[in-house]
């Protein structure tokens, strides 16, 4: 891997985590790589935890398009987005060394807020309601009115945040090789005035989805971004699409996405 050979390790500082961290330090000094301090000088990021630290790594690096990403588990076991396990230290030589190494791209999501505030989610963005009560929501399509929404509130998933908290609103799993975005309803409330389309809705690449919050006291949302929460007092309007950006992993043999879902949940 001649042409990525600066690495940035992305890890908690807690002695657990270093006691893991240590031998992959030395283990990428032995093949002459070079360590950087700098994310912003490494051609791999490399995060060292679980797949929140993944996502941790991603956004805390500014979702760099221009290099590699690469996952190591923790946990004992290979996830969605940890490719390697830390004690599989051939597997991640064997990955290092290869030349003719294959890229496998994530699609990521653009959220702008009331034109203001925007960032961007690898794994999904969510917006709920901050006190125990509906609050109500018109959804747009472009600039088709497709729904009022009243209910706990909403999910908009990648296709490999699919297999996240979409999954657990019934959401489908999406191929990350198909350009798009799913909008799931969290506990919609479906009566003689509000109507919604109760299920999981799939919006192709060029598609927007504008949610504009009512303002009727309950405007003050808290929104996710992947792991982490946003609040912003007196929420209007939310601008969600699929980003021209995308993040680039190691892609390695017999380690698809759909070997992955098999894995991890059958």
């Amino acid at each position: 891997m001649p042409n990525r050979q600066k690495l940035y390790f992305y890890h908690k500082p807690d002695a657990a985590t270093m006691e893991v961290v240590a031998p992959l330090y030395d283990l990428a000094k032995r093949y002459d790589f070079i360590l950087e301090k700098d994310y912003r000088n490494a051609n791999i990021i490399v995060s060292v935890g679980d797949d929140d630290t993944f996502l941790q790594a991603v956004r805390n690096t500014r979702f760099r398009d221009d290099c590699l990403y690469a996952g190591i588990s923790m946990t004992g076991k290979r996830t969605i987005y940890c490719d390697f396990e830390s004690e599989d230290q051939s597997t991640i030589i064997e990955a290092m060394m290869n030349d003719n190494i294959e890229v496998r791209r994530y699609p990521t999501i653009d959220v702008n807020i009331d034109g203001e505030t925007s960032f961007q989610c690898l794994n999904e963005f969510s917006v709920r309601s901050s006190i125990i009560k509906t609050f109500v929501m018109d959804v747009f399509i472009n600039d088709l009115h497709f729904e009022t929404y009243r209910g706990n509130g909403m999910l908009v998933s990648t296709p490999t945040g699919s297999t996240g908290y979409n999954r657990s609103l019934n959401g489908s799993i999406v191929d990350p090789l198909l350009p798009c975005i799913q909008v799931s309803e969290i506990a919609s409330l479906n009566n003689n005035q509000y109507r919604t389309l109760g299920s999981s809705f799939i919006l192709g690449g060029d598609r927007k989805l504008t949610l504009k919050v009512v303002q009727d006291g309950n405007d003050y949302p808290i929104m996710g971004m992947d792991n982490e929460a946003l609040s912003i007092q007196h929420v209007e309007k939310i601008d969600v699409k699929l980003s021209e950006r995308q993040i680039k992993t190691i892609k390695l043999k017999d380690n698809s996405f759909w070997e992955k879902v098999k894995r991890n949940f059958l």
